[in-house]
């Protein structure tokens, strides 16, 4: 494991700053920039260096959670002897939201495999959530020497970043804007969180003001909704599954049906061929928030199973097992 100290960090602004060295735990956030405009956001927190043969695990939100939606598992990955690294796609959370990107899931992809070469990190395992699972997974076919495994919280094999809801908002973002835009779009996650969890109970107002930070400039988010609207894959992610070689569990928060579509997890299990499928009983759409720990269990369980197929293998029952993950 790398050393533990640091003496510079970057501030979100983009600004270096001199801090303290860094103590195991306790976040490196930097900003990585790629071309002219293109820069995501990553947080890292470091294991203590003390032996352990431990993996760097990185982090991938979904459209709404940013690196705040890992606060509980990333400390926990390090406690367990791992460096956890967030990193922001292009934009979400406090990465930058350019005009004319590439918002393309390939795309994210690729910006990824770049941020990790900048990092100096490979063969990790990978935590995503909902849309962050399709950007890893197609990490996994792009570069497959970066990606030792995937766990995917509720997330399938998404062919667009865009929902039918986000497209919808698009349409209306005028009178939205007339309305008071902050303020809706915090009334929407704030519903949203809520309808998705098991036990919304840890929808609190502090993790409502933790979600919503990045819409303090409405316009910018606006601007990278748009690019995903917009963005073209350049090729589909489903009929290439059956070619990643890497383990994949799918972690569904069976607390709150309906999380992962039916179609999604047939092709899953169908074509990718060291697939494992848990479910977790007392979480909803954002298990990282309900039951880290299972995350965590899931990152170890991974990790003793993480050597790399020799080659792809149609899956069989001894390949694909559903059992849940308490």
């Amino acid at each position: 494991m790398r050393s533990a100290a640091a003496l510079v960090c970057f501030a979100c602004l983009g600004v270096p700053v001199l801090c303290a060295a860094l103590r195991p735990g306790d976040p490196e956030v930097r900003r990585i920039t790629d071309g002219v405009a293109d820069t995501v956001v990553t947080t890292t927190y470091r294991a203590d260096d003390d032996g352990r043969p431990g993996r760097t695990v990185v982090l991938v939100p979904g459209l709404l959670g940013s690196a705040f939606t890992f606060r509980k598992v990333a400390p926990a990955l390090s406690e367990a002897g791992h460096d956890a690294v967030v990193i922001e796609p292009l934009g979400m959370g406090a990465s930058a939201r350019p005009r004319d990107a590439d918002y393309s899931l390939g795309g994210q992809a690729e910006r990824l495999g770049r941020a990790l070469d900048s990092l100096g990190i490979s063969n990790a395992t990978f935590v995503c959530h909902s849309v962050g699972a399709s950007i890893c997974l197609r990490l996994a076919l792009q570069r497959p020497a970066l990606v030792a495994g995937v766990i995917s919280l509720n997330g399938g094999p998404d062919e667009a970043a865009a929902t039918g809801g986000l497209r919808t908002a698009l349409k209306l973002s005028p009178v939205i804007k007339l309305l008071g835009a902050e303020r809706i779009m915090k009334n929407k996650v704030k519903d949203g969180l809520v309808e998705s969890a098991a036990d919304p109970s840890w929808v609190t107002a502090d993790v409502i003001a933790g979600y919503t930070k990045p819409f303090t400039s409405v316009d910018a988010v606006l601007t990278g909704f748009r690019g995903m609207v917009n963005a073209q894959e350049r090729l589909p992610l489903r009929p290439r599954l059956s070619e990643i070689r890497a383990p994949v569990t799918l972690l569904v928060g069976a607390g709150k049906p309906g999380q992962v579509k039916t179609t999604d997890l047939a092709v899953m299990v169908e074509s990718l061929p060291r697939l494992v499928v848990d479910s977790v009983p007392d979480a909803g759409q954002y298990i990282q928030e309900e039951n880290p720990g299972a995350v965590v269990r899931a990152v170890e369980a991974q990790l003793r199973i993480s050597q790399p197929a020799t080659k792809p293998a149609r899956p069989s029952p001894s390949t694909t097992r559903v059992q849940p993950l308490r």
